[in-house]
């Protein structure tokens, strides 16, 4: 029924929260304020940041892909090493989880404003987000994710970020998935958190709106603004989804001229190959085979519309249990050597 929302099992595992909460130590001591330095390619695990110039957002270097090519070059394994650094080294979202908030987003905006860089962070916690799926969950009602989105914004504080709030949250709302009874409230919810986030002081706000594949802008535009969609510094298309950057830029420029030539970003993550078209429709966005990572994070884009391209999705990271997958957000080694290979 839902096969063409878009929507993906994208919540970080527990291993991935707990590691956020040492990030205050383990970040200084894995050297997060490099700026680009010089590596030995093929020997070095040391993971450095993009050019501010045209990826100011932070990379994190105790990723689980920057692990991973800790591990392969421990082991010898060099080739594999430099397939994995070309995730490793670009900045990607940071999912945060539901128990730590505050000190999950304190962690990487300091980290991030220690390198000089923006964190991009991704708010997923919804209540009744997924509609039941692989990434069923959220805050338990209305209250408790008020006080969730609260204690993250005092853990961004002042310092840089970006926002993408909410994947999934609105289209659902429009495809029926999220029960009627709980639709006003999910409204009030995201309105709340944009005016929320943005009376943060450096702090930038991108609401979700789908892809191309699951609808049309009609369907969606008056929904987002509902949500407070004006009140933000845009949307975000793409998200944790597979559909070509050409493709993703043009039903953002649909929906952008239906809210006032609104500015947006696009998840580039994974769309290299473009969406997957065989199987099932519903399970073709869940980890699906022979895709490729697509064109890396940068805010020169060529198109004053479009903000940014984004690594909103980690790539290698499950979408869950599905074509021999792990859960919703584990690491998955072998999917991200494949994204890595076939990508340009």
């Amino acid at each position: 029924m839902y096969g063409m929302r878009g929507a993906l099992s994208r919540a970080p595992s527990a291993g991935t929260r707990a590691s956020a909460l040492v990030l205050g130590a383990a970040l200084l001591v894995a050297g997060c304020s490099s700026g680009g330095g010089d590596k030995d390619e093929g020997t070095s695990a040391t993971i450095t940041q993009q050019p501010k110039e045209a990826d100011p957002f932070w990379v994190n270097p105790d990723s689980n892909a920057a692990r991973q090519v800790a591990a392969y070059v421990k082991a010898g394994k060099k080739a594999d090493a430099e397939q994995i650094r070309k995730i490793a080294e670009q900045p990607t979202g940071e999912w945060i989880g539901p128990e730590n908030p505050e000190r999950e987003a304190r962690g990487f905006t300091e980290a991030a404003d220690r390198a000089g860089r923006t964190a991009l962070l991704v708010l997923y916690n919804i209540p009744h987000r997924d509609c039941g799926q692989y990434s069923q969950g959220g805050a338990a009602d209305g209250n408790a994710y008020r006080a969730w989105l609260d204690a993250v914004a005092r853990g961004i504080g002042d310092r840089a970020a970006t926002v993408i709030l909410e994947p999934d949250a609105v289209l659902h709302l429009v495809d029926g998935c999220t029960p009627a009874q709980y639709q006003e409230e999910r409204y009030d919810l995201l309105k709340g958190a944009i005016t929320k986030l943005k009376s943060l002081k450096n702090t930038k706000v991108y609401l979700d709106a789908g892809n191309v594949g699951w609808g049309h802008p009609e369907q969606i535009f008056q929904p987002l603004r509902r949500a407070g969609v004006d009140q933000a510094d845009g949307f975000a298309v793409n998200v944790s989804n597979f559909y070509s950057t050409q493709d993703s830029v043009a039903y953002g420029k649909r929906l952008s001229a239906k809210l006032g030539a609104q500015h947006f970003v696009v998840d580039t993550s994974r769309n290299g190959n473009g969406p997957y078209t065989k199987g099932a429709p519903d399970e073709r966005w869940c980890n699906p085979p022979d895709r490729a990572l697509g064109e890396p994070p940068t805010t020169k884009t060529a198109d004053p519309l479009v903000d940014a391209y984004l690594w909103v999705k980690r790539p290698g990271e499950s979408d869950g249990t599905c074509k021999g997958g792990p859960k919703a957000g584990d690491w998955w080694v072998d999917y991200a050597l494949k994204l890595a290979r076939d990508s340009k």
